[in-house]
């Protein structure tokens, strides 16, 4: 018989929206019927977030991820206990929340690499906040890359039938250019393979978008496709890989959307998320790749203006439960 699969949710930061969403996430009773749900943060703030928003808290405390609630429909909370009720307040950024925040993380990241969860979803954390809190990261993947020991780390984000690997991240457009390598774009495309197939694609067929308009249009609007990206494709062809590119941008995610393409490899933030957000504004995922674990994220940061209404969509999270669920039963079915 098939253990159903142990999933650690991470609260995020208490003073954004991830306790609210989790809660919201925590009242389908389908969650449920595909998972172990265990929740990683603060009785305390859901508990207090629960009786702002007149909604019940259901989470029960046990010791460790494998124990189960006392009763079905129950999530189960490892409670670190972590922060103090006046060490913050929903919509604003502290210092105490975001260490806190990342503490659930590394909670998580533990019992991940101790085989005690299949999985982590996690809720959102915000940089300002951690970066008080006294830890000097950008984010999420920087602090799983570093925890789990990762020598290439990617992000894939996915909603419907568009899913994006960024070759670049968090940059200005003037610092994309130098950021570039046929190495990273190479090393890219790999991770892209390995995805795919991880979500069950035997033979992914992966696009590259180029960088300029038209992609490049033969060397007239910019000769980065030329000098840097078709050689990664055909780096990526050698090794076997179902590569096509460098594709001109403003058509390569039409043909994604129906169907030509698994994934589309972009070269910086904004060319991949602008068409995701069209099409999937509410339900993105944001996946990690090359890890040695399972994380899947929710596609939004702690949106501090909603904390406290009511207001969040649990959406997104919703989805990133699916898809870690998806990503676990994947893994179970490899050989050995």
């Amino acid at each position: 018989m098939v253990r159903t699969p142990i999933i650690a949710l991470t609260m995020g930061d208490p003073a954004g929206v991830g306790p609210e969403i989790l809660l919201s996430l925590l009242e389908r009773p389908e969650v449920y019927d595909v998972c172990h749900p265990v929740v990683v943060g603060s009785g305390t703030v859901l508990n207090l977030r629960a009786e702002l928003l007149k909604r019940t808290n259901p989470c029960s405390p046990i010791q460790d991820p494998t124990q189960r609630p006392p009763r079905p429909g129950r999530a189960g909370l490892i409670d670190l206990e972590n922060i103090r009720p006046d060490a913050y307040s929903p919509g604003e950024v502290s210092a105490d929340a975001g260490r806190a925040s990342v503490e659930y993380l590394l909670a998580a990241i533990d019992f991940a690499l101790g085989g005690q969860v299949d999985a982590i979803v996690t809720g959102p954390i915000n940089k300002e906040a951690i970066h008080l809190g006294g830890y000097r990261y950008a984010g999420h993947t920087e602090i799983l890359a570093e925890k789990t020991g990762a020598p290439e780390v990617g992000m894939m984000l996915m909603g419907g039938p568009i899913r994006v690997v960024l070759v670049t991240t968090h940059l200005s457009l003037r610092q994309v250019p130098q950021a570039l390598s046929t190495g990273a774009i190479f090393q890219k495309i790999r991770l892209a393979h390995r995805a795919m197939q991880d979500l069950g694609f035997a033979s992914p067929r992966i696009a590259v978008a180029g960088l300029n308009p038209h992609a490049g249009e033969g060397g007239l609007f910019g000769d980065e496709e030329q000098r840097l990206i078709a050689p990664a494709v055909e780096q990526a062809r050698q090794a076997g890989l179902g590569v096509s590119g460098p594709l001109p941008p403003d058509t390569v995610f039409h043909q994604a959307y129906h169907g030509a393409y698994e994934v589309v490899v972009c070269m910086y933030h904004d060319q991949g998320l602008i068409p995701l957000k069209m099409i999937a504004f509410d339900r993105g995922v944001n996946v990690t790749l090359g890890l040695p674990i399972i994380r899947t994220s929710v596609d939004h940061g702690t949106a501090y203006d909603l904390a406290g209404s009511g207001k969040a969509n649990d959406r997104s999270l919703y989805e990133a439960l699916l898809v870690a669920i998806q990503l676990v039963e994947q893994r179970r079915k490899r050989p050995g």
